[in-house]
């Protein structure tokens, strides 16, 4: 048993899947740069140019990530003017000294977890020019040539100011409007008149399983608590219209029965709305941003 520190990593994100060589390239130049230094993969399978969803990952797995930097590429942009930066945060604590990827408010969300940023290094300043004659890469693969040498730079320990002149943190790109923000501009218990309290939020991410994650906590439902229940009613707003349907609260998928929707709290504290084995999301027939609204049990809610 030791109380040592463990020892820093690159934690790396992206909307590169696995299908193609880009993932295993950029560790490559991760283990060329700085060998034995560990590489946790966050996730490669962020929708393709989803920066929104990205950012809300990165913003999630926050409280999880350890000492060392952020490398994270959701990058549409890529070989454009946009910025490519390395943001040191103002709190690190135990987590990442420096996040690295493109200034397109990918960064940012997470940054805010740490306590926003509290220096930016600009790492190619006036933008990488085009090779000449085609006889080297395009400037279309920054995670490989760009943003994983720096991640490896700063893991080691290296001098920052050698990536690249420092910036004003005031000019980054600001973070995507989360999903996860309540809508209406409000969030948590509202009035609902006669009806009782309600609670109004938006659906903040779906994973592979299909499980639909909500933009508020467990503490939102305290004005629906109803000791002798365990249900809830929610409506789901689409385009489509909407729709009101009874949902169980529990602690575990497996307390549900086969088709019955649940209402828990999920591994990030959030709500989220789910089945056995099944996709809550195809179920409801919603996405990201759908509105939610969450009301107590109705009479015929059992």
């Amino acid at each position: 048993m030791t109380d040592r520190p463990p020892a820093p990593a690159i934690f790396f994100l992206s909307d590169y899947g696995t299908a193609d060589e880009y993932v295993g390239l950029v560790h490559a130049v991760l283990h060329r740069e700085a060998p034995g230094v560990p590489v946790i993969d966050l996730s490669h399978q962020i929708p393709p140019f989803d920066v929104p969803a990205g950012a809300a990952l990165l913003e999630r797995s926050a409280p999880f990530v350890g000492a060392g930097v952020v490398l994270a590429v959701v990058d549409p942009g890529v070989g454009t003017s946009r910025r490519a930066v390395a943001v040191a945060v103002r709190s690190t604590g135990a987590g990442p000294a420096w996040l690295v990827g493109p200034d397109n408010g990918l960064l940012m969300p997470m940054a805010a977890t740490y306590g926003g940023p509290a220096a930016v290094i600009d790492l190619a300043p006036g933008g990488r020019p085009d090779p000449a004659g085609g006889d080297g890469p395009g400037p279309t693969f920054d995670g490989r040539d760009l943003f994983a040498p720096a991640a490896a730079h700063l893991v080691r320990g290296g001098d920052p100011a050698t990536l690249g002149p420092a910036v004003d943190p005031g000019s980054l790109v600001a973070g995507p409007e989360p999903p996860e923000h309540p809508v209406g501009g409000g969030g948590g218990p509202v009035p609902a008149g006669p009806g009782g309290p309600e609670v109004r939020t938006a659906v903040a991410s779906v994973d592979r399983f299909g499980n639909v994650q909500l933009g508020v906590g467990a503490a939102a439902m305290e004005p629906l608590d109803d000791p002798a229940g365990g249900a809830a009613r929610v409506t789901v707003v689409t385009g489509a219209g909407e729709h009101t349907v009874p949902v169980r609260r529990v602690r575990a998928f497996g307390e549900l029965e086969p088709g019955q929707l649940g209402l828990l709290v999920d591994s990030t504290a959030r709500l989220a709305v789910v089945l056995d084995r099944a996709s809550a999301a195809a179920h409801l027939g919603v996405d990201v941003g759908a509105e939610v609204v969450i009301r107590g049990a109705g009479p015929d809610d059992g």
